[in-house]
C-alpha cells in the first residue's frame, strides 16, 4: 500500500504539471488578451485609453512576453504559493480565491453528505423491497430529479423560502452577517441558508446514485455468499448491511475523486442564480475577462482536488472491499 501511495503521488505531480500547461494554453486560445477585453469594456462605457497607456499596462502585466515565459513566471510563483496578481481585480489571486474556495468546499461537502444520506438507505430499501410502492415512488422521484434543471429548482426553492418561511434568499449569509467576523450566530445563519444550495446541487446526484445503489444491491443480494450467511442464521439486517451494502458502496467511493471538483466547478449557473460566494462565478468571470492568472489558479486548484480525490478513492476502495488489492 505504501509503495502504491508513493507511486500515485509521483504520478499526480506529473499529472498536475501537465494539466497546468494545458489549462494555461487553453485560457490563451480566445483571440486577444485581458487588455483587449478591458479596452472593449472601456469603449462600452464611453471611455478610451491611449496606445501608450495600453503598452505600459501590457509591459507591467508581462503580456508582451511569449506565452511560455508567462507560464514559467506564473508556475515559479505557484511553487512558492504565489498565484500571481489578478489582472481585473488588481489584487493577489490568493486573496480572491481562498474564502470562496472554502465556501465551495462547504457547499460541496454538505451536498455530498445530503446525497449519500438519501441515496444509500433509499437504494437499499428499493432493492430489498423490489416493486413495492416506495420502490416505484423512489424511481419516479429519481427520474424527476434528473429531469428538472438545477437552476429551475433553485428558483422554486428560493420562492418557497421567501414566501413560506419569510427567509432572505440568495447568498449564504444574511446582510448583517455578510462581512461580520465568525461567531456562533453567523454559523447558525449559514446553516439557515445553506440548505437551498445543498438540495439543489445534490438533487441530480441523489437521483442517479439511488438507481446505482439499487442496481448494485440487486446484483449482490442474490449472490451465494448472501444465501450462505442467511442459512447460517445471520439476521436479515446484518446480512444486508454487513456484506452486500459494503460491496455495493464501491461506486460511491469511486466517485469521490471527481465529486467535489464537479460540484465546485460544474454548478456555476446555480451559483449565479443563488448569488453564492463560491469559486464558480469567479471562474466564469475570470474566463470571460481572460484574467489568465485568476482562471489558471482556479483550474489548477480544481485539478489538484481531482487528483487528491482519486487517490483517496483508491485507498478507501482497498480498505472497503477486501477483493481489491494494491500490490
Amino acid at each position: 500500500m505504501f509503495q502504491f501511495i508513493v507511486r500515485r503521488i509521483l504520478i499526480a505531480l506529473v499529472t498536475i504539471f501537465a494539466i497546468s500547461i494545458m489549462s494555461f494554453v487553453i485560457i490563451q486560445l480566445p483571440p486577444g488578451d485581458f487588455l483587449t477585453s478591458y479596452m472593449a469594456r472601456l469603449a462600452e462605457q464611453g471611455d478610451d485609453a491611449s496606445e501608450e497607456q495600453i503598452q505600459i499596462m501590457r509591459e507591467s502585466y508581462g503580456l508582451d512576453q511569449p506565452i511560455y515565459v508567462q507560464y514559467l513566471k506564473w508556475m515559479s510563483g505557484v511553487v512558492r504559493g504565489d498565484f500571481g496578481r489578478s489582472l481585473e481585480w488588481g489584487v493577489p489571486v490568493a486573496d480572491l480565491i481562498w474564502d470562496r474556495l472554502a465556501m465551495s468546499l462547504l457547499v460541496g461537502l454538505s451536498s455530498v453528505l445530503f446525497v449519500w444520506s438519501l441515496a444509500i438507505p433509499i437504494g437499499v430499501y428499493s432493492a430489498t423491497n423490489q416493486y413495492s410502492l416506495l420502490d416505484y415512488v423512489s424511481t419516479f422521484l429519481g427520474f424527476l430529479g434528473l429531469a428538472i434543471p438545477n437552476f429551475m429548482l433553485a428558483l422554486v426553492l428560493m420562492w418557497i423560502a421567501f414566501s413560506v418561511f419569510g427567509q432572505d434568499v440568495g447568498g449564504l449569509f444574511s446582510a448583517e452577517y455578510q462581512d461580520a467576523p465568525w461567531s456562533l450566530a453567523k454559523f447558525i445563519d449559514l446553516l439557515s441558508h445553506i440548505w437551498i444550495p445543498m438540495i439543489v446541487v445534490g438533487t441530480a446526484g441523489t437521483a442517479g446514485l439511488i438507481r446505482t445503489m439499487r442496481a448494485n444491491m440487486l446484483d449482490e443480494i442474490n449472490q451465494p455468499y448472501v444465501e450462505t450467511a442467511r442459512a447460517k442464521g445471520l439476521s436479515e439486517r446484518q446480512n444486508i448491511w454487513k456484506y452486500p451494502v459494503r460491496v455495493a458502496l464501491n461506486p460511491f467511493i469511486s466517485t469521490v475523486g471527481y465529486a467535489l471538483p464537479s460540484l465546485i466547478g460544474g454548478e456555476i449557473i446555480v451559483a449565479v442564480v443563488l448569488n453564492l460566494p463560491t469559486i464558480g462565478p469567479l471562474l466564469l468571470r475570470g474566463l470571460l475577462s481572460q484574467d489568465m492568472f485568476l482562471a489558471g489558479a482556479i483550474v489548477l486548484l480544481l485539478s489538484i482536488l481531482t487528483v487528491i480525490g482519486t487517490l483517496l478513492s483508491d485507498i478507501l476502495l482497498a480498505l472497503l472491499d477486501p477483493r481489491i488489492r494494491m500490490e
